[in-house]
Order: C-alpha cells, then sequence, then structure tokens
C-alpha cells in the first residue's frame, strides 16, 4: 500500500516546526527519521494532512547543559548519541550516564535505523517496546512540549499514558529531553529480551543507582502500555547489594508490576530484571557460577 496523499513541509528550525504544528485543525503529523511514522502511514494505520520534517532543524538537534540538566534536542538520531556527541557536555564526571545513553542508542534496532531515527520520534511514538521510553522513565528525564502559546516540561514518567498515547497535546512538539545530571558514582544496567538482534524488545529492564543524589531505580519495559517501576525492590537493591535480588523478592515485584502478564512473560521480564541489575552492580554470570561454587 501507498501512504494517502498529504502536504509535505521541511522546518528549517524548531520556530518553523512551532508554526507549522500551530494549525492542528491540518492534521498535521511531525516526521523526525520516519522510521516509525513511514511504514504507519503506507500501511494507511496513520494519516496526515500535512508532514512537517524536522531532520533539517539543526537547532533541534543541538545537546547543552542546562538547569542542572544535560539538555538533548529531539531531532538527533540514536546513531548520533551511539557516536559520542552528548559526551563533550558530559564530560569527565559524568562519565557513566555517556556510557548508559551510548549503550542505550546502540541497542536500537540496526544501524540504518539508528542512522535516520530520532530520540524525539522514539518518545512520541510511544511504543511499550521502545528504548528510550524505558530509558527516560529510568532516567527521571523531563520532557520539554512545546506550542506556539507554551513551553512546558513533562516527566517521562508521566508522558506516556499508554501504548502510543502521549501527553502531547494538539499543536505541540517533543522539543528535546532533559536528563538530570547523575554524578560519577552513578551505576546503571541495560538488558532485553529479543527474538532477533534488530527487533523490539519482549522484556526490558533498565536500573539507575546513585548513591550520591540517594536514586534507586528499577524500571521495566516492553509491557501492554508505559513501564513500571520496582520501587520496592530498587530500595531493597539500594540498601543490600545482590543480597536483596533473591528469586521471591525479584517474582513478586514482577508480578505486582505486570499483572497483565502471563507466566511465561513474567519469567523473562524476571530474568532481564535480574541481569540489568547485576550489570549495575558489576556482577557478571561467570562471577555468579564461581560464588556459588
Amino acid at each position: 500500500m501507498k501512504a494517502a496523499p498529504f502536504a509535505y513541509q521541511r522546518a528549517g528550525s524548531l520556530a518553523d516546526a512551532i508554526q507549522a504544528c500551530s494549525n492542528a485543525d491540518a492534521g498535521v503529523k511531525v516526521l523526525g527519521g520516519g522510521q516509525s511514522l513511514g511504514p504507519m502511514l503506507n500501511m494507511r494505520l496513520v494519516r496526515a494532512a500535512m508532514l512537517v520534517d524536522i531532520s533539517g532543524a539543526q537547532d533541534m538537534a543541538r545537546v547543552e547543559r542546562r538547569d542542572g540538566s544535560l539538555f538533548i534536542g529531539g531531532a538527533l538520531t540514536h546513531a548520533a548519541i551511539e557516536d559520542g556527541a552528548l559526551d563533550a557536555a558530559l564530560a569527565e564526571e559524568a562519565a557513566p550516564l555517556a556510557r548508559m545513553l551510548r549503550h542505550v542508542a546502540g541497542t536500537i534496532a540496526y544501524r540504518a535505523v539508528r542512522n535516520r531515527g530520532t530520540l524525539a520520534g522514539s518518545l512520541a511514538h510511544a511504543d511499550p517496546a521502545a528504548d528510550w521510553v524505558l530509558a527516560m522513565a529510568a532516567l527521571d528525564a523531563q520532557l520539554q512540549c512545546v506550542s506556539s502559546s507554551a513551553t512546558r516540561r513533562v516527566p517521562a514518567t508521566a508522558f506516556m499514558s499508554g501504548a502510543f498515547t502521549t501527553a502531547l497535546a494538539d499543536g505541540e512538539l517533543l522539543a528535546g529531553v532533559l536528563v538530570p545530571l547523575y554524578t560519577a558514582d552513578m551505576r546503571w544496567g541495560y538488558y532485553k529480551f529479543c527474538r532477533k538482534t534488530g527487533e523490539f524488545a519482549e522484556a526490558s529492564c533498565a536500573v539507575v543507582l546513585d548513591p550520591q543524589r540517594g536514586v534507586a531505580r528499577i524500571v521495566i519495559g516492553a509491557l501492554d502500555g508505559a513501564p513500571a517501576s520496582l520501587a520496592g525492590l530498587a530500595a531493597q537493591v539500594a540498601g543490600q547489594g545482590m543480597d536483596a535480588l533473591t528469586d521471591s523478592a525479584v517474582r513478586d515485584a514482577v508480578a505486582q508490576a505486570a499483572q497483565s502478564k502471563d507466566a511465561v512473560d513474567r519469567r523473562l521480564i524476571e530474568a532481564a530484571v535480574k541481569r540489568a541489575v547485576r550489570q549495575a552492580l558489576g556482577v557478571n554470570e561467570q562471577d555468579k557460577v564461581a560464588g556459588a561454587a
């Protein structure tokens, strides 16, 4: 199939994009890399009267420190993040955060997709299995939503209200993301199960631990809707380390957060949680086997 007819406007800047999106009655859709929107248009799962292409808006791909956070422009591609576009702004004191963001970007689909796909495009599409949806929730990021009349920040944990459903209002676009600047003591884990390389995850987990900031988060993704936080388990891991990662503790936490999943799916999630936590704590599978022996 081919897409239904639509008008096309290539925005040269954020201001151009905002102006184009201000006419909500026109059925405007924002086009980042087109890796999700393109196929959906072709299958006519989505129809648009106009596409506003932000891929050429250079001011939407900038990276800078702002208000104690790292601002990442929404038009920045996954490949740019994977290749270290954030490293200079984060510098040495936030090196763990830079490594986490590079790792997450590098696990998305294939390099050809990462070359075109954008941070804002992934978040605004709001696929429950998407990597940035999970990672930004675990990092407690703030999403900057802009329109012709206002700019507001929406917590990543509140941005996605359901599968493919977000807090974006008519006429708004996602200009960028503000990620807190974690310390050099930050530790992180990120693990997902895919049927094959490049596919969306069937189970995923992100872990962020930063004792200096009092942060301990374990968040699971690839659910039926938004990611879910395992707050109780995270607090136990922060206080007890690997001693808290018992089979029963993980099983109970996952069962409560993923009630709609069947037993097989929950087992996958449990395994993702354990592996992400071990990664964050610096314990690999070989260490576990050696310790048991």
